[in-house]
């Protein structure tokens, strides 16, 4: 029998455990696939960077080597998702893995031009939004209730640690053989298709073939379902004003390391220091969070977490040593991990199962283009203005932004209704789901209620 979503928020008896989490097969296959592959690309990209450089000696043509991995997302990543919503996830993810491996297999290959590079980079990395937004809808099929929230912070959490032994993995190797750090993310890719095919079991598609219509229309009604319903669209927003603050820290490493660090202090490690403090407290956050508290508590900790979040980096105005900043930061990751599981878990259950892929892809396009935003702003006025001063001002703007996400928070009733609605609605045979504004009926909250992870993407 299918698993379904669960028609409640998570319950609040207790918090789920690792080993009831882990017990789900399907879930143990899709986590290990998902770390090998994130550790893959992370490998891939500081490898193709070095392979850039080696071969043009130029920075630019290196750090767009960087870049063009989130090109996907940029200009055309909903688009990319919505055709998950078509076939099977499992076949989705499967062959999006296959064809990244080889592709990288390609990119392997001495001697190729940096022009060949950057062109397979860019090809293997449209395979991500499908392949992320399938692994997105298929997550609530597999977990149900808290297992679903804790489901989804451990997916988190995995994805920021992949980030940092990929990147000092990779670097290392890339410095010796870059091909063989790209023969090693190919190898990860084919492993992580085998394990998806293999303990994975077959789904069928969200959508049937008779209520598909052009697929930028179906884009479209992506974003209808994640704006145009109020508590997902409350959700997108404390998402996205989360990515609005907390990258910053990270973005500025470089400049801020170099600029603010004492002759004593060596601005190399400084700068590690700095960019790696987010990722490390996410982890801790997600972990501690969603393991320690029950349900009902997490969700009265969202709110606090959220506004504490850009708090703990109001103290940047002092301009404290990299140590300090260091802390701040990961106090910043430790606060947005903490609120993002809870978030996910109610996103997923508000959201009919026929959208799901289609919200991810608008979710992680968003998160994808706030936080290059942020990056983009705060490093222009860092121009003119001292990076403290930059950051501090930019975090005490994220704690008024923040305080009135909280406070145009959704009561409990339009929660319970959204997601008695989107339980409704998945109720209904797979492939029957209709589409906002076209008189669909299964997968549709209805008018009234329309709803609304670079890292940190929803589900």
């Amino acid at each position: 029998m299918e698993a379904t979503v669960p028609d409640e928020r998570p319950s609040a008896e207790g918090p789920a455990t690792f080993r009831e989490v882990f017990a789900q097969r399907e879930f143990r296959a899709v986590f290990v696939a998902g770390a090998l592959s994130w550790v893959g690309d992370y490998v891939a990209k500081a490898a193709v960077t070095l392979l850039v450089y080696q071969q043009t000696r130029s920075v630019a043509l290196s750090a767009a080597a960087f870049a063009v991995s989130f090109l996907p997302w940029l200009l055309g990543g909903p688009v990319l998702a919505a055709l998950a919503e078509r076939y099977p996830y499992r076949r989705v993810m499967v062959a999006c893995d296959l064809i990244r491996m080889a592709l990288m297999l390609l990119i392997a290959i001495p001697t190729l031009p940096y022009q060949a590079v950057l062109v397979l980079i860019f090809a293997a990395t449209l395979a991500n939004p499908p392949s992320q937004a399938a692994k997105s809808a298929l997550m609530p099929q597999m977990l149900a209730g808290d297992r679903l929230v804790l489901g989804l912070s451990l997916n988190s959490s995995v994805g920021q640690a992949a980030q940092v032994i990929g990147y000092v993995f990779g670097a290392a190797v890339a410095s010796i053989n870059p091909e063989v750090a790209l023969l090693f993310n190919a190898a990860t890719f084919g492993l992580s298709a085998l394990l998806v095919r293999l303990g994975v079991r077959h789904r069928p598609a969200s959508m049937a073939p008779a209520h598909r219509s052009h697929l930028l229309r179906e884009t479209r009604q992506g974003f209808t379902i994640v704006f145009g319903t109020p508590v997902l669209r409350s959700i997108a927003v404390l998402v996205f004003s989360a990515m609005l603050f907390s990258i910053v820290p990270e973005g500025l490493a470089a400049a801020w390391a170099n600029e603010g660090a004492k002759s004593d202090v060596n601005r190399g490690a400084a700068q590690a220091v700095i960019m790696v403090a987010n990722p490390i407290g996410f982890i801790l956050g997600g972990l501690l969070v969603s393991r320690l508290f029950a349900p009902a508590r997490r969700m009265k900790l969202m709110r606090p977490l959220a506004v504490l979040a850009p708090l703990v980096l109001v103290p940047a105005l002092l301009d404290p040593p990299p140590l300090a900043v260091a802390l701040l930061a990961a106090l910043c990751g430790f606060a947005v991990a903490g609120m993002l599981p809870m978030a996910n878990g109610l996103f997923v259950q508000a959201l009919p199962n026929g959208f799901r892929a289609r919200a991810f892809g608008v979710m992680a396009t968003g998160v994808q283009v706030i936080q290059g935003f942020a990056v983009l702003v705060t490093g222009l006025l860092a121009e003119r203005i001292p990076i403290p001063m930059v950051v501090g001002l930019w975090s005490a703007a994220g704690v008024v932004l923040m305080a009135v996400a909280t406070l145009n928070w959704p009561d409990r009733q339009t929660v319970d209704d959204a997601i008695a609605a989107a339980s409704a609605a998945n109720a209904e045979p797979p492939g029957s789901t209709g589409h906002p504004g076209n008189g669909g009926t299964a997968g549709t909250p209805g008018p009234r209620s329309g709803d609304g992870h670079r890292r940190h993407a929803v589900t």
